[in-house]
């Protein structure tokens, strides 16, 4: 009886004060930016971070495919996890100065909801591109000879799979991972399991680990821009560059589908938008 009465008690106020803050949008040219010395020190963050998880990731690669007894390598399996792990370890080394994105195609989604600014969004995917390809020629400097003969850790569709395919992966699995960074970071989640300690970037890896089990046989798993075009350029082979429209097609799409539905659908922002226009119109 109690339990009826505080609700209706807590019902009946006009209104509950959130306990969390939603972050105003941020603006789309914010040139202050350029001027600061944070924005630069989050570039090269972003640098930095792309750098060492292309280094890792390909390098993991060509250790797999250089074993000739599949028992003596990582497999498929630890080759997931080598991605993953760098993305959460990553991640959270750089959260607190750049937001940790690593990936153009996560940087359009926040872009999208209106999280970072075109400046910003921009400057980044620049940032990540040249450290994934710093990344990807660092690996061949420590091991040439395999980098060149096993395909240099590119990403390339597999035999009897079409591009349609292959690029329906890269969609969903973009679409699983950056859903999964919304989710993780958002503010709301934040306040209400405060009770529950999440670390954000556990499940962005995890999700990173979980979507390369499913596509590394169909796609190689791209679902980062960076990461195809950088081991793309040091490579440099005419077979890379031919599906190398996948990789940025499919992520971009499957970004643009994520942050659509955890802003539109989940947190209503449309229909928000338009009751707050309502209201001021009929004030």
């Amino acid at each position: 009886m109690s339990k009826e009465v505080n609700e209706e008690g807590l019902s009946a106020t006009p209104q509950r004060r959130r306990d969390y803050v939603e972050p105003p949008p941020a603006p789309l040219f914010d040139t202050k930016e350029l001027t600061l010395w944070s924005f630069y020190r989050a570039l090269i963050a972003e640098f930095i971070a792309t750098l060492l998880f292309l280094y890792i990731g390909i390098a993991t690669v060509i250790g797999y495919k250089k074993e000739a007894d599949a028992c003596a390598s990582v497999g498929l399996l630890g080759i997931a996890w080598a991605f993953g792990g760098m993305i959460f370890v990553l991640v959270y080394c750089t959260a607190g100065i750049s937001g940790g994105h690593i990936n153009p195609a996560v940087t359009l989604g926040l872009f999208l909801a209106r999280k970072i600014s075109l400046v910003r969004a921009l400057a980044y995917m620049v940032a990540q591109c040249l450290g994934a390809i710093c990344g990807a020629g660092l690996a061949k400097a420590f091991m040439k000879h395999y980098f060149n003969s096993l395909g240099g850790g590119t990403n390339s569709i597999s035999p009897g799979y079409s591009k349609g395919t292959a690029l329906g992966a890269e969609i969903v699995g973009t679409f699983v991972l950056v859903y999964t960074v919304f989710s993780a970071t958002d503010p709301k989640r934040n306040a209400r399991d405060s009770h529950v300690p999440v670390l954000a970037p556990l499940p962005i890896g995890f999700a990173v680990f979980i979507v390369h089990l499913a596509t590394i046989p169909i796609s190689g798993s791209g679902i980062n821009p960076a990461r195809s075009f950088g081991a793309a350029v040091i490579y440099n082979h005419d077979k890379v560059w031919d599906d190398q429209w996948i990789y940025w097609v499919g992520p971009f799409v499957g970004a643009l589908a994520a942050a659509i539905y955890h802003q539109h659908v989940l947190n209503a922002a449309a229909v928000k938008a338009l009751g707050s226009f309502s209201s001021n119109h009929a004030n």
